[in-house]
């Protein structure tokens, strides 16, 4: 169970804002049919839970993991039961014929929630995952909006990411190529979008590897000097959602900063979770120290810790929701801001990054620098440093 606690906050973040909105997004969604691409994630879990507690008319789920879906559906029916609607789940990567065919035999919805992403700035170490990055957060966000526009459908959302603020990693450049794209189909359907901070314990998360430590009886390790926003995923749900359904073409919907959510370190989080576990965070000096004292320091009540400054590539000391050449909304709700943006792109710079990245893959041949330069075209103020450090040389 995810507490507030180990995140330094006592009160939920959207609270107010979904309990005034509560009646007609109740009513909105009752009447609506929605298709969750990327359900089985973490953030697409917590959607469709919001969803599916609102009785949909319709609510389709997508996703590449059959065994996340097969536990999103255990979940649902655990804590909230049935619906009168039409809730069925598909086990489709959305880049395929077989879910281009499941879109032309039914694709009727009203709204389209796209939370399918390659999230992780570790994915960016080699040339063959990031190209599967720009597909996974470019290209098949660009077909399934086409998609959508083809049967109709009243509203498009895409989860972006505050790492597309102001972008120093290749994960965060893509979703902020993303966005710009996002601009150019927004002429042709209403589309919404939202940014915000790290989902506290979502699959695959540094937070969520502490339970992963904990149970194999490992050392935890975090960075001290990097701070991050947090949200749990219940939140990320409602903040995806309120997007949806309320948010104006083009918006981009964030977190407002608050008493409640404030930057926190790993290395304090994770002192945090120790501590609720009833255990003492004992510092180590090397790695191998930690794993030695991994199996006798347990029974003392003490867990051995590495936390040591980050220095591999991508990694942005503070995170930031958006810029100041944005134009925000900051009245509409207490604890959402919005960016209102126009409907300008550049379409040569679309055109070229499209034609280049398609010529990259017929040739089957590309360098990182390749794609590197391409996103400097795109970003010019892009902030991406290469150190040649990863995570996945860290323990």
């Amino acid at each position: 169970m995810i507490t507030l606690s180990l995140i330094g906050r006592t009160e939920e973040l959207f609270q107010n804002d979904i309990c005034q909105n509560e009646e007609a997004l109740t009513n909105q969604v009752s009447k609506s049919r929605f298709l969750v691409i990327g359900g089985a994630g973490s953030i697409g879990q917590a959607v469709t839970k919001e969803i599916f507690k609102r009785d949909p008319k319709k609510l389709h789920v997508v996703d590449i993991s059959e065994n996340n879906m097969v536990e999103l559906v255990r979940d649902i029916r655990s804590s909230y039961g049935y619906i009168e609607g039409d809730f069925q789940t598909f086990a489709l990567d959305i880049g395929s014929i077989e879910y281009d065919a499941f879109i032309d035999a039914d694709g009727e919805y009203d709204y389209v929630l796209n939370l399918s992403a390659l999230k992780h700035v570790r994915s960016e170490k080699d040339p063959f995952t990031l190209m599967r990055m720009i597909d996974v957060n470019i290209f098949n966000t660009v077909k399934t909006v086409n998609q959508s526009i083809a049967k109709g459908v009243k509203k498009y959302f895409c989860v972006s990411t505050d790492k597309a603020a102001n972008p120093v990693n290749m994960m965060g450049a893509s979703k902020r190529i993303m966005e710009m794209f996002l601009m150019r189909k927004s002429e042709e359907i209403n589309i919404s979008t939202a940014r915000f901070a790290n989902v506290a314990f979502s699959d695959g998360s540094l937070l969520h590897g502490f339970n992963q430590r904990i149970q194999k009886r490992q050392p935890i390790v975090a960075p001290n000097d990097i701070k991050r926003y947090f949200v749990i995923p219940k939140e990320s749900g409602e903040l995806c959602l309120m997007s949806c359904m309320f948010g104006e073409n083009r918006d981009i919907f964030f977190p407002k900063l608050s008493e409640h959510l404030h930057l926190i370190t790993f290395a304090d989080i994770a002192g945090k979770y120790l501590n609720g576990l009833g255990y003492e965070p004992y510092l180590c000096k090397t790695e191998n120290e930690a794993r030695e004292l991994a199996g006798t320091l347990p029974e003392l009540k003490k867990w051995p810790c590495l936390f040591t400054s980050s220095d591999t590539t991508g990694e942005k000391d503070f995170e930031e929701f958006f810029t100041e050449n944005e134009t925000l909304d900051m009245n509409r709700f207490e604890n959402l801001g919005v960016v209102k943006n126009e409907s300008g792109f550049d379409q040569e710079k679309l055109n070229y990054f499209s034609d280049s990245i398609a010529k990259l893959k017929r040739d089957k041949a590309w360098s990182k620098e390749d794609i590197v330069k391409l996103f400097h075209y795109m970003i010019p103020n892009f902030g991406y440093k290469e150190t040649g450090k990863y995570l996945d040389a860290k323990m």
